[in-house]
């Protein structure tokens, strides 16, 4: 017997909440007939990079680099076979079978690099965000906009096939007028990492450098804002900022937990927190309409309807989910035959972390051709809040953002 959707769909406190997942039958995995890849920066996120890229046949990481010879020769023992490089320009010059190049270096060292590989010839994906000044951020959009080589910046959100599904209801009457936002980033991690040849310190504890780094609003925030970006289409203008270290005295001078208030051109408000001092509810963004939220959690996403909100066609076939004293309803793409199935409750969640999404755009248009889903122009305007935004924390004054910095 069929559930009627009276029995369905259950509130209370007036909110329903639905999970939203995409049709991942239409994100077949990524096959190619081979490609060389070679990564620039064996940190962090690189490790991230090579994990993910692994997972796509036909892609090889033929050569790794990075100055530091502890981290160049842990990346080398994540891809075996490859070559171990101390220079990039070495690498160029010696691995001409290099097609592409991931660079995943520290902020402020993405400039140069970028300019050699698409000299070189290389398809190139930068990771975010762009650059640690807004000029040389402005730089490489040049870079690459006359370039013939394709490059895409690592902002992950825009590969996301939960985050593209969830921006279809965001853009339609589902959540209808926008009220405000937002984004949270709790992480229990000091961002030092251990250095035990004292030459090393700089290039290993970057992020603690304030010559170097754009602190959490600018090294993190980025990713979030471009997604604020994205779904509204509206730029940010103006961030108020504060910070303090709350945890991690060490010697640093950067803030480990920062609050922002940032505004859009059309009047909403973002506030942006993100700490290094509590691991409490993680990441997310979530954006408040008048006839519902989305909350979106990079693998995960959900939409919390108000309880005047029109009810959808497709609510009957949906999955009721807990959320603390509200019950609502999860929406999963090919219910009913998850359903008919009995497999409806695994359908919850991305298989792969975003990273794999991103890192197949970017091999999928090296190889076969076609625009790939953010642009360096996109991750200006993202970064140049980043860089807005750290730069109100640390003076505790307020910071425009003008069309200037978002022009290149």
């Amino acid at each position: 017997m069929e559930t009627s959707r009276r029995d369905f769909i259950r509130t209370s406190a007036g909110l329903a909440t639905m999970a939203i997942l995409p049709d991942l039958s239409l994100a077949r995995a990524l096959r190619l007939d081979g490609m060389a890849v070679a990564i620039i920066g064996a940190g962090r996120q690189s490790r991230v990079l090579m994990t993910e890229m692994q997972k796509i046949a036909g892609a090889t990481i033929t050569a790794v680099c990075d100055p530091v010879r502890s981290r160049l020769d842990a990346g080398v023992r994540r891809a075996p076979g490859s070559e171990a490089f101390t220079d990039h320009r070495a690498l160029l010059t010696q691995r001409a079978d290099v097609q592409a190049v991931f660079i995943a270096t520290p902020t402020h060292l993405h400039r140069h690099i970028v300019e050699d590989c698409l000299a070189a010839g290389k398809h190139v994906y930068c990771e975010a965000p762009l650059a640690h000044t807004i000029d040389d951020a402005k730089a490489i959009v040049r870079l690459a906009r006359a370039s013939s080589k394709v490059f895409m910046p690592g902002l992950e959100g825009r590969s996301n096939p939960v985050y593209q599904l969830a921006r279809t209801f965001f853009k339609s009457d589902a959540v209808r007028d926008l009220a405000s936002m937002r984004t949270h980033e709790h992480k229990k991690n000091s961002w030092r990492t251990p250095v035990t040849n004292p030459a090393d310190e700089r290039a290993l504890n970057w992020r603690l450098d304030d010559s170097a780094s754009i602190g959490l609003p600018g090294e993190l925030g980025t990713h979030q804002i471009d997604v604020l970006h994205w779904y509204t289409g509206k730029r940010a203008v103006r961030v108020q900022g504060l910070g303090s270290i709350r945890a991690h005295n060490d010697g640093r001078t950067l803030p480990d937990t920062v609050e922002c208030l940032i505004q859009f051109e059309d009047g909403a408000v973002c506030s942006y927190n993100a700490s290094l001092a509590n691991s409490y509810e993680g990441r997310y963004e979530v954006l408040h309409g008048t006839n519902a939220a989305i909350k979106l959690a990079w693998t995960h996403g959900w939409m919390f309807k108000e309880a005047d909100a029109p009810t959808q066609g497709w609510e009957v076939y949906a999955n009721r989910q807990q959320f603390h004293n509200d019950e609502g309803i999860t929406l999963i793409a090919d219910a009913t035959q998850l359903a008919s199935q009995g497999k409806l409750k695994e359908g919850v969640g991305l298989p792969h972390p975003s990273a794999y999404y991103a890192v197949s755009d970017f091999l999928k248009a090296c190889a076969q051709g076609g625009a790939v889903p953010v642009t360096a122009e996109d991750a200006l305007k993202a970064t140049a809040v980043g860089i807005c935004a750290h730069q109100a924390v640390m003076t505790g004054q307020a910071v425009e953002i003008t069309q200037d910095m978002v022009t290149a």
